[in-house]
């Protein structure tokens, strides 16, 4: 009954805005997702990253390194695919992602920016607030015992005054209140870390402002490890 409900809430959600309406994408996109959907089957993972091209970056380069060094040994995987947006976070997790013979005990999270940032038809921050708010009680809705580390979206745009960073900012307002005391949800803000003393971001940071170096991955890696370890307790 209980999941009854929630399926219920997360339709009613669905209905609002375009963040929260489960969406796939083109045919490669879906090739990689089928390629998510076997190694969610085969299970053995403890923590599962999800997001967008941000997270997918863990995989590249010095990233990998850090990856390897740091999230590895916590059996951690990473379902992130570069360009989603909510909509399509949420229709992988529906469709396989979140399936399997055991489900992670955490989900590290972070998603939303390309809801507002892409040329291509943007959205409003509520829609991405809405889509991760949806993101989070498929994820309970499937599975009560695991835990979220939701990461609010990350800065973008060189200066303080980019119109995107207001964007950013009331997505963040809005998921900054899906935290639960119950803390299976725990919202952490790590967005001051990447920025200069002025408010500006640097390219040894970001850049394009938006994607992060080997620098910004261990300015990421260094920020969440222990309330990772936390959720892992």
């Amino acid at each position: 009954m209980k999941a009854l409900f929630l399926g219920l809430a997360l339709l009613l959600t669905c209905a609002d805005e375009p963040g929260a309406t489960p969406a796939p994408k083109a045919k490669g996109w879906i090739t990689r997702h089928e390629g998510f959907v076997e190694e969610a089957k085969k299970g053995g993972f403890e923590v599962l990253f999800q997001g967008d091209s941000i997270t997918d970056g863990w995989r590249n380069g010095p990233a990998k390194k850090i990856w390897d060094d740091l999230f590895a040994p916590l059996k951690a995987v990473n379902f992130g695919i570069s360009g989603d947006r909510t909509q399509h976070v949420l229709w992988r997790l529906q469709n396989g992602e979140f399936e399997g013979v055991t489900l992670p005990k955490v989900v590290v999270l972070m998603i939303g920016t390309n809801n507002i940032g892409q040329k291509d038809n943007p959205e409003s921050p509520a829609s991405a607030i809405a889509g991760v708010e949806a993101i989070l009680k498929l994820i309970h809705q499937k599975s009560e015992r695991t835990n979220v580390l939701l990461l609010t979206v990350f800065p973008r745009g060189q200066k303080p005054d980019d119109p995107l960073r207001a964007k950013v900012k009331e997505i963040n307002a809005g998921i900054s209140k899906l935290g639960d005391d119950r803390k299976t949800v725990k919202v952490l803000d790590i967005g001051d870390k990447f920025l200069e003393p002025d408010g500006t971001i640097a390219k040894e940071v970001m850049p394009d402002f938006l994607h992060l170096t080997a620098h910004g991955y261990q300015i990421w890696a260094d920020a969440i490890k222990e309330p990772l370890a936390e959720l892992l307790k």
